[in-house]
């Protein structure tokens, strides 16, 4: 990717969508929100998977979308209350995510699904 060209800033909104796309999006309605008539590609799987430009792969449980996979280098640059998801340090973007988790009530969660850590409990700094 050439750096001088500005890429697409899309936010995320956890449980609802990032940038134009919302969970629960038909093939169709993705499509659309990618502004192309159709995926670049199909893949099969367990969900169905679908590959647009830009490095963007649609993943849909029942014919709806319930995830969205982004290339961090070619793709959008994604954003989760104006953090830059991609581009900074593992430590920044654990701590951030803490916080955020924290703030806004949430529980962050190992791969496993293990909480790992509810600050909203810890004591008054």
């Amino acid at each position: 990717m050439n750096a001088s060209v500005e890429r697409e800033r899309w936010e995320l909104r956890a449980g609802v969508g990032v940038g134009p796309l919302r969970f629960g999006m038909s093939p169709e309605e993705v499509a659309e929100a990618m502004l192309v008539s159709e995926p670049a590609a199909r893949v099969g799987g367990p969900y169905g998977q679908e590959d647009f430009p830009g490095g963007l792969k649609a993943f849909y449980d029942e014919g709806k979308l319930a995830c969205v996979a982004l290339d961090a280098v070619a793709g959008p640059q994604v954003f989760l209350a104006d953090f830059p998801l991609a581009g900074s340090t593992p430590a920044q973007g654990h701590e951030f995510l803490l916080d955020h988790a924290t703030e806004h009530g949430n529980w962050v969660l190992h791969p496993r699904r293990i909480p790992l850590l509810d600050r909203s409990r810890d004591p008054p700094a």
